[in-house]
């Protein structure tokens, strides 16, 4: 493998590690997860991005086992938390709280589930707007501000949320402010025939091994700081954000499809994490520069939380996933 532009032996080291992390991942969810590569690969190259992740799946597809599992592997600190209707924004952030010390009463804060690297945010739309936006300035500047104060996440900080596509009662939708700070939107489906009795035969039978850690979190912060210097031609980014302005209506080289079923398209984001998903990706599959292919494999995940189609869509049954094939088409002719 040729190495990484400008990097010395000691990111040769780690361009190498990244590399081989990849087969001994998957040998270590093997134990307790069943195929799902597509989404175990999307969700490894939001982690070594220092991207946020969507998940969405019906019930009972493994989700919180694949997201605790990942966060053992890199022996990470992980906390879940279930978000419901009556769940309050201090509930995730903490609370200042009013103790009794040698010097007196004083308010101290108490930190919420959110200090930790690694957070599953389980059924994220149960819960409204307000504490939803609890999570904003979490992601996005990785600190929680108390009482005027900023309290720093420890790092590296993940977010992966969970939302159920079919239940549909009762759930808030997330405002697209929020679902633009999310890298991916990984989609878990079920598995085929095979692996589902593969599936039943493991935990019908025995309790499953357990995961051992490989990494660190200073191994993730490591690969995060070597991603950047992936080399990427000006062509190749230019084509990431040819793809994501081409889901724009009312821009002036969108396609007609765009204009006829697509209320709101990808902004900024959408082309900057297909670059860097890409550059993480390269590595993984052993190559030190970034091609085409990357930012077409990773177009569905990056693009498809940030696409909002319209009522024409729906009434023809036309779905994201299927406009952005057409995308992904529209460049190549």
């Amino acid at each position: 493998m040729e190495a990484v532009r400008g990097s010395g032996a000691s990111e040769q080291q780690t361009v190498e590690q990244l590399f081989q992390s990849r087969n001994q991942i998957e040998q270590e969810l093997q134990k307790v997860i069943v195929g799902q590569k597509d989404a175990i690969e999307q969700i490894l190259i939001a982690l070594f991005s220092g991207g946020h992740c969507l998940i969405t799946g019906a019930p009972g597809l493994a989700k919180t086992l694949l997201v605790k599992s990942i966060a053992q592997i890199f022996h990470l600190e992980f906390q879940r938390i279930q978000f419901t209707p009556d769940l309050m924004p201090a509930d995730i952030t903490g609370t200042e709280i009013l103790q009794d010390s040698d010097a007196g009463r004083a308010l101290q804060f108490v930190k919420g589930p959110v200090f930790a690297n690694m957070i599953l945010a389980d059924e994220i739309n149960r819960t409204p707007p307000k504490t939803q936006a609890a999570l904003l300035e979490a992601m996005q500047e990785h600190q929680v501000t108390a009482a005027g104060v900023r309290h720093h996440l420890p790092e590296p900080f993940f977010v992966l949320a969970t939302q159920n596509p079919i239940e549909m009662e009762g759930t808030y939708p997330l405002p697209e402010a929020q679902l633009d700070r999310f890298m991916f939107n990984v989609v878990i489906d079920y598995l085929p025939e095979d692996d589902e009795v593969e599936v039943v035969a493991q935990t019908t039978s025995h309790a499953p091994e357990a995961i051992q850690p490989l990494f660190s979190g200073e191994d993730v912060l490591r690969f995060q700081a070597l991603v950047k210097s992936v080399p990427i031609a000006k062509d190749i980014i230019r084509y990431a954000v040819k793809l994501a302005s081409a889901s724009r209506p009312g821009q002036k080289d969108s396609p007609e499809f765009s204009q006829k079923y697509i209320s709101w398209g990808a902004g900024l984001r959408g082309a900057q994490f297909l670059v860097l998903g890409a550059k993480v990706r390269a590595l993984l599959q052993n190559r030190a520069h970034v091609v085409q292919e990357d930012i077409d494999a990773l177009a569905k995940p990056s693009l498809r939380h940030r696409i909002l189609i319209n009522y024409r869509a729906e009434a023809e049954n036309i779905t994201v996933d299927q406009l952005i094939d057409r995308l992904l088409e529209s460049l190549r002719d």
